[in-house]
């Protein structure tokens, strides 16, 4: 995962509330989360086009402290997590909160990246 997250244009990870956080340059794109209930688990921003259908998903829970109309928990030790919906979800979420130098310099490293 944290590789995932530092393969992208000025994705730094800095400690946050005792857990790793993950930001492109400053805005938290990922937050590694835990608790009783979810000891492995990850919080990122949503394509506010696809937020509804990944809150019906069961997967996907609201996080507590996150704005759940735009945020998504998801947990990374589920047997069933799927990696490459994992990797599609950091990059979108980095998407939402990244500058327009940081998103040119991806779309150049994703020439086939199509944006809406």
């Amino acid at each position: 995962m944290r590789a995932l997250c530092l393969e992208l244009p000025e994705a730094v990870e800095v400690e946050a509330w005792g857990r790793p956080t993950f930001r492109a340059a400053k805005p938290i794109f990922v937050h590694v989360s835990a608790s009783m209930e979810r000891p492995l688990s990850i919080v990122l921003k949503t394509d506010p086009v696809e937020h509804l259908a990944l809150v019906q998903d069961a997967r996907f829970f609201g996080p507590p402290y996150y704005d759940r109309n735009h945020w998504v928990g998801l947990d990374l030790d589920a047997h069933d997590a799927d990696w490459g919906l994992i990797a599609e979800l950091i990059e979108t979420s980095y998407r939402q909160v990244a500058n327009r130098r940081q998103l040119t310099a991806l779309d150049s490293l994703r020439p086939d990246h199509v944006t809406g």
